[in-house]
């Protein structure tokens, strides 16, 4: 038995070398979190003082979107406009329905889930929520979650915030006011300002004018509340079923609901790197509180004058901060606020907590440095796979085909369901420069074209794809009906629109119907 001890030793050694293999993005993090980073939370108290444990459903959970706003700002509405029909638990009135939280998700039949019973549910993504007990979960809702005190909600913030992929803050236009218990709940948002985007609901009740100053003031209080150097994205609209009050700006609000269709619509494209993100921010935590918890504990007297030493180690923590930054070169930023820390620790044993542990460190380094590098190929091949506008449905099937589509009217979708040809309306423009350059047998050359070509000071690669579009029976020259096509897709990229990598139906010249349009 002894001649087989080393090298089966060795074996395991190796065998740690070797890299991790997932079958998809999921079960890669799933395994990781379980294998590598959970030690390092559990053994300095990670989930005492800052989030719960991750479970199976937190890395299986379809994407999940956040809606925050004041009483009367159309979040109800605003939901029942993207999915176009009723849903349990729903109600719309004047009065103030700020105090819970309302959890809509798609499942095999209608009706309504009560909290407790919803978050003991191992398949949903809510069981942790058990830690703000019985006054925080109410037994007459769809998933509403209720309380009359604004720090309990305050903590139930970071826990969504952390797990969704989406946070959406939303702000009437009309009656723009800040409170300061709303201002603690986006501040309560921290370090997920990446997944923030704000709308600026009921935008169609005010004039341009109105608008104007109404989104500059959002700008200015956002950016007291939000301490990020990047802009948060504001969607200006009215976001209902019901006609325009105002409707000047009705081109602004129709391409702001499409650009936020779109970003909605990317999620589960993106889900797979926001789980990975989300990860990697978790642990970068996770590694301070180890610093944090094994520092204090390395402080603390043996026998006598625990108690004084605890509260100077508390008062000093700020300092202990700096110590860890600097020894281990860590940003900043990736430490706990400090008076919250402070605030925890108050109620903490310190001899309890746990010295360091280099090889739970060394685990999750090896996690962030090699096995994260290898889970982003599958996060690309799942990003490749998935249609970019994935979400189907409610709303968002008005925004996809015909006149009202995305993008309907611009660019190459310009004269899609039109009987005429689009570019025929400016061809008699086109037709003037055509024979200025000395066509022969009804063509010009290449050498022509492209002089002319090269005015729109587009690059070549850009033309060179243009001249593969235009040039439709590949023979090297341009006709009128060619080279009218060639003007048009050059106005298309000069308006900012993308080339299509095929030329759509809808634009081959009418001689050419005939022919095939690739090579």
């Amino acid at each position: 038995r002894g001649s087989w001890q080393k090298p089966a030793t060795m074996f395991r050694k190796n065998l740690k070398k070797d890299p991790e293999l997932f079958q998809n993005v999921s079960e890669g993090l799933r395994r990781l979190y379980r294998t590598k980073l959970f030690p390092l939370e559990d053994t300095y108290r990670f989930h005492d003082f800052h989030s719960p444990a991750l479970e199976d459903a937190d890395f299986d959970n379809k994407p999940m979107v956040l809606l925050v706003g004041q009483y009367s700002t159309g979040k109800t509405t605003f939901i029942r406009h993207l999915i176009e029909q009723d849903f349990p638990g729903m109600r719309i009135g004047p009065e103030p329905t700020t105090d819970s939280f309302i959890a809509v998700m798609h499942g095999d039949q209608d009706g309504v889930i009560p909290g407790n019973a919803l978050v003991v549910d191992p398949k949903k993504p809510f069981r942790k929520l058990n830690a703000f007990g019985n006054a925080f979960l109410n037994s007459n809702s769809v998933l509403i979650f209720r309380s009359k005190k604004i720090q309990r909600m305050n903590a139930a913030h970071p826990w969504f915030a952390e797990r969704v992929d989406r946070i959406i803050l939303l702000f009437d236009a009309h009656k723009l006011d800040i409170s300061d218990e709303f201002s603690e709940v986006i501040r309560a948002l921290k370090n997920h300002e990446d997944k923030m985007r704000v709308v600026l609901n009921k935008a169609d009740q005010i004039s341009t004018q109105q608008l104007m100053r109404v989104y500059g003031a959002l700008m200015w209080s956002l950016g007291k509340i939000i301490n990020t150097p990047e802009v948060v994205r504001v969607y200006i609209g009215s976001f209902w079923a019901q006609p325009l009050l105002v409707p000047d700006n009705r081109k602004l609000f129709e391409a702001e609901e499409q650009d936020l269709f779109l970003d909605i619509q990317s999620l589960p494209r993106n889900a797979a790197l926001r789980k990975l993100n989300d990860l990697i921010k978790r642990a970068r935590l996770a590694k301070v509180q180890a610093y944090i918890i094994s520092s204090l504990k390395r402080d603390m007297p043996a026998v006598f004058g625990k108690d004084s030493k605890k509260k100077e180690l508390i008062a000093n923590l700020g300092e202990i901060y700096h110590r860890i930054e600097k020894e281990h070169q860590i940003s900043p930023g990736d430490f706990p606020k400090l008076a919250k820390m402070q605030e925890q620790l108050n109620g903490q044993d310190f001899t309890k907590f746990a010295v360091l542990k280099p090889k739970l460190l060394e685990a999750v380094e090896d996690m962030l440095a090699n096995d994260i590098a290898r889970l982003m190929d599958l996060v690309r091949q799942e990003e490749a796979s998935m249609p970019s506008q994935a979400v189907k449905g409610g709303a968002f099937e008005g925004t996809t085909n015909g006149p009202f589509g995305h993008g309907y009217g611009v660019g190459a979708s310009e004269g899609i369901d039109e009987l005429e040809w689009v570019v025929g309306r400016d061809k008699p423009t086109y037709d003037e420069i055509f024979y200025t350059l000395s066509p022969i047998n009804g063509k010009v050359s290449g050498a022509a074209a492209k002089k002319e070509m090269l005015k729109s000071k587009l690059p070549n690669t850009v033309l060179g794809k243009i001249w593969k579009l235009a040039d439709v029976d590949k023979d090297g020259l341009l006709d009128d009906e060619e080279f009218a096509l060639a003007n048009h897709l050059i106005k298309v990229k000069l308006e900012g629109h993308e080339l299509p990598p095929t030329l759509p139906g809808h634009l081959v010249p009418p001689s050419k119907r005939g022919l095939a349009t690739e090579d």
